[in-house]
């Protein structure tokens, strides 16, 4: 995105936010003197919108500065819709407690003190309703390509790949990378996912031009230092912007905590956040999840049951073996969605997978049942895993429960995706499911490892809801 750009986008932020905290202001002022919510105004303190014009525009000045502090508006560090709005929230708390010390040195009389409670309120819900809007809007015309960086990623290796999965994981960053190129030939040559193995960095101006790349990313370890040196020197003379992924050491960056004191960098190590309070938290979420779900869905369950049963002969529920966490084993639990003998019939259907890599997918399976295409489209075959929940063998949300013959073919870095338990919903799942490639999918899954927390969780289940009902990628 070009600095003019950039710019104009800014400005226009800023005066959006303007627009909505006066807007807000003043609903809070309507709840409070003509709707007259929760306390009566009685009409001897009645006061016309006038009298509170002065703290509107004082609010307005507090939060925009509070919110340029908090880099709201800035570019550079785009934040996933429901960080923005704590963010956002906390700035509106800072700034009303400001005014409301204010406005006790001027005639408290004449004042509310309600109204600026209301105010905080109705200000928090239009500017999260606005950046929801603005990423529905950015979504859009990502979709229809207006906006993207068209990227090339310079290096396959651990760092490229970190960069590829936060990529995949966050389309809101608007980047779309049109392949990678690296010099080891078993790197160079092999498309990971949807993202192209173009060859090698001697290709670079080539691609830089017939490509119309607007970005290109070295993820090189720093051993190449004359070779990134020799990269930058051709993109500086293609007019092409250049980053470069610092390697740290060799270190990898998922593991990288970079701080400072006073000025001064400073580099540290973190390990995976799913681990001590965070994993008993999440066990405990779990637990609870689980159990009011079989209640509350129990009925369903039983009419699914029956459903299947009546359905085709063979048993309701379908066990098979899954590798969890560790690389453990354990007895995966779901409703009956093929004929009794389906898995033997792999094998003689192994020439029309539709998947890539480990996987096997086929959109038209003939095993599958009349009612276990409705299941495998709703995703109701997964219910009984929440059995699986309490046993503590999976997660509520989690990287997909991989197959022993999927772990079999794994290259060295998939092997990072069974480092915590296995969910019935996951990134993988709400950023489409089946159509994404093996590979993709165990980019995400990595991603969400790494980068565990619970606005994390929360999000996925909050897109899981939207997925299940357009089974968007289910077959």
């Amino acid at each position: 995105m070009s600095p003019k750009r950039v710019r104009w986008m800014t400005t226009a932020r800023i005066l959006v936010d303007a627009i909505l905290i006066n807007v807000g202001f003043f609903l809070a002022y309507w709840v409070r003197y003509e709707l007259q919510w929760f306390l009566p105004v009685y009409q001897a303190f009645w006061v016309p919108y006038s009298v509170y014009f002065p703290n509107a525009l004082a609010l307005t000045v507090i939060l925009l500065l509070v919110h340029w502090a908090e880099g709201v508006y800035d570019s550079k560090q785009p934040r996933a819709w429901l960080i923005e709005v704590f963010v956002i929230s906390r700035a509106v708390v800072t700034s009303v407690a400001a005014l409301y010390v204010l406005s006790l040195t001027r005639r408290p009389v004449l004042y509310s003190r309600l109204i600026f409670g209301y105010a905080g309120l109705a200000i928090v819900v239009l500017l999260a309703a606005a950046r929801a809007l603005e990423g529905f809007l950015e979504g859009q015309l990502r979709k229809r390509g207006y906006g993207e960086q068209r990227v090339l990623v310079v290096g396959a290796g651990e760092i490229g790949r970190t960069l590829m999965r936060n990529i995949v994981a966050q389309p809101a960053l608007g980047y779309r990378v049109i392949g990678f190129v690296d010099d080891r030939p078993d790197r160079g040559n092999t498309d990971i996912g949807r993202f192209r193995g173009l060859g090698s960095t001697s290709g670079i101006p080539d691609l830089i031009k017939n490509h119309q790349v607007d970005v290109v990313i070295v993820a090189l370890p720093w051993l190449y230092h004359r070779k990134i040196l020799g990269i930058v020197a051709q993109c500086e003379r293609a007019k092409v912007a250049v980053k470069i992924v610092p390697d740290l050491f060799q270190m990898s960056l998922s593991y990288v905590d970079i701080g400072d004191l006073n000025g001064i960098p400073l580099i540290g190590m973190k390990s995976i956040s799913i681990k001590g309070w965070n994993l008993a938290v999440k066990r405990a979420v779990d637990v609870v999840g689980a159990s009011l779900a079989l209640i509350l869905l129990s009925p369903l369950m039983l009419l699914t049951a029956a459903l299947v049963k009546l359905g085709s002969p063979g048993p309701v529920i379908f066990r098979q073996t899954r590798v969890g966490y560790g690389g453990r084993t354990f007895t995966v639990f779901k409703f009956r969605s093929m004929h009794e003998g389906a898995e033997s019939e792999k094998e003689s259907l192994a020439s029309l997978n539709q998947a890539h890599g480990a996987l096997f997918k086929m959109r038209q399976d003939p095993r599958r049942t009349k009612i276990g295409k409705l299941l495998r489209r709703t995703s109701l075959d997964e219910l009984p895993q929440l059995y699986n929940v309490l046993r503590g063998e999976m997660s509520l949300i989690g990287p997909r429960p991989a197959l022993p013959s999927e772990v079999k073919q794994y290259q060295e870095w998939h092997n990072k995706r069974l480092k915590a338990r296995p969910g019935i919903t996951g990134l993988w799942q709400v950023s489409g499911r089946s159509e994404l490639s093996f590979d993709e999918m165990v980019l995400l899954d990595i991603y969400y490892i790494e980068n565990w927390s619970p606005a994390l969780d929360l999000r996925i289940a909050l897109k899981t809801i939207p997925a299940l009902i357009l089974g968007t990628g289910a077959y």
